[in-house]
């Protein structure tokens, strides 16, 4: 079934209390890719997520910490190469059952325990989320563990990621981008955000194509602004494919909104944070004012 239609924004009680939008849990940002985890934080946060909390490997807590006060962080143990040790797995588990939605992935770093961690807290899962980058590579080759949980997913894989994902080439998956991202999704019973000009969104039964969007969103940290953004949504409540369906709506919103005032060229991730706000409120204003 196409869907054309944006999901409705509810109306925010006059007695709500930041649990009432829910808790957001953010496993991210190993060394040297710090931001990546505040890029997600604080697109999650403009998103309306009442709650943000970010469990980084210890060498990059103070520097998450300063980049974004609004959230709070958990510094957890590494390895020698500055990503998340074996010893983190357990927190990762425990840190998920005090959240009501988990994104991991953003600046997670790659290695053979970053992929048995991922799939073990995949397989595990016991709240909805969002994975991206990272933690999409390191589920290539795993597919017994996508439905060892019937906790709902959201994945939001580049065309690259796609392809490492169902062992074909960029230029297959570009060729059948509704096809495979339809086929993925009913494989593994999640929703699936295939990034690029029209993103497709689909459960296996509904499909999305966007609209939004332009060039200029072509670089790095865009996606973890997106990653953000869907976990914002899930954590207040939306069904999967509607968050990811209005995530990605509003995030190509956000990013034309930088393209009329930046331009294409110029354009960065950070300016895709500044402009959620305004692109948010296009469609929450008619509910929320």
């Amino acid at each position: 079934m196409n869907v054309t239609t944006l999901p409705p924004w509810p109306h925010r009680p006059l007695d709500s209390n930041k649990g009432t939008f829910g808790r957001a849990l953010i496993i991210a940002g190993s060394r040297g890719m710090s931001g990546a985890a505040l890029l997600a934080a604080k697109s999650c946060l403009r998103g309306g997520a009442g709650l943000v909390k970010i469990a980084c490997p210890s060498d990059t807590q103070a520097i998450i910490a300063a980049g974004e006060p609004c959230a709070m962080t958990v510094p957890l143990p590494q390895t020698d190469a500055g990503v998340f040790a074996n010893d983190a797995f357990a927190s990762w588990l425990t840190l998920q059952a005090a959240s009501d939605v988990v994104a991991l992935g953003p600046g997670l770093g790659r290695g053979v325990s970053i992929d048995v961690m991922v799939a073990s807290f995949i397989a595990q899962r016991t709240k909805p989320m969002v994975l991206d980058a990272d933690g999409l590579n390191a589920m290539v080759g795993q597919d017994a563990a996508w439905r060892k949980s019937a906790t709902p997913i959201v994945i939001t894989p580049h065309p690259g990621e796609f392809a490492r994902l169902t062992g074909l080439t960029v230029k297959d998956v570009q060729s059948k981008r509704q096809e495979l991202a339809t086929a993925f999704a009913q494989k593994t019973g999640a929703v699936v955000v295939l990034k690029g000009a029209e993103t497709v969104v689909t459960d296996g039964e509904q499909l999305y194509i966007n609209d939004t969007g332009n060039p200029g969103m072509a670089t790095a940290g865009a996606g973890d602004v997106l990653t953000g953004l869907v976990a914002a949504l899930l954590a207040q409540g939306f069904a999967p494919f509607a968050a990811a369906q209005l995530a990605v709506n509003r995030h190509g919103r956000a990013g034309d909104l930088a393209r009329d005032t930046i331009g294409e060229v110029s354009l960065i991730a950070t300016d895709i944070v500044e402009f959620l706000p305004k692109a948010l409120r296009e469609v929450y204003g008619r509910a929320s004012v």
